[in-house]
């Protein structure tokens, strides 16, 4: 799994300009299942995925599809880890060893 921390790099403006782009790409990515939760930072200087577990050149290429960084105004930094305990709900998406 991944935790994917987003930092805007251009004025809100811009940013907000982009938002319905953006969330037609999280969309897309939820229905895939990709993305299990998302959001933005507070205050407002960024947002953060939770992804479910994959390869990371697929995690990668999905987040070369994001109208952010397409834009140049987000900058991401991609966090992996191993789940050691999972709520019930989030259970098929861990990582087995």
């Amino acid at each position: 799994m991944y935790i994917v921390h987003l930092t805007y790099i251009a004025p809100l403006e811009q940013i907000d300009a982009l938002i319905p782009e953006h969330a037609a790409w999280l969309d897309e990515h939820y229905a895939t299942g990709a993305f299990l939760l998302s959001g933005r930072r507070e205050p407002r200087t960024g947002g953060v995925i939770l992804t479910a577990a994959m390869p990371r050149a697929d995690l990668d290429a999905i987040l070369a599809g994001d109208p952010f960084g397409r834009a140049g105004v987000a900058e991401y930094e991609v966090v992996e880890f191993l789940p050691g305990k999972t709520a019930p709900e989030l259970a098929a998406h861990r990582i087995t060893s």
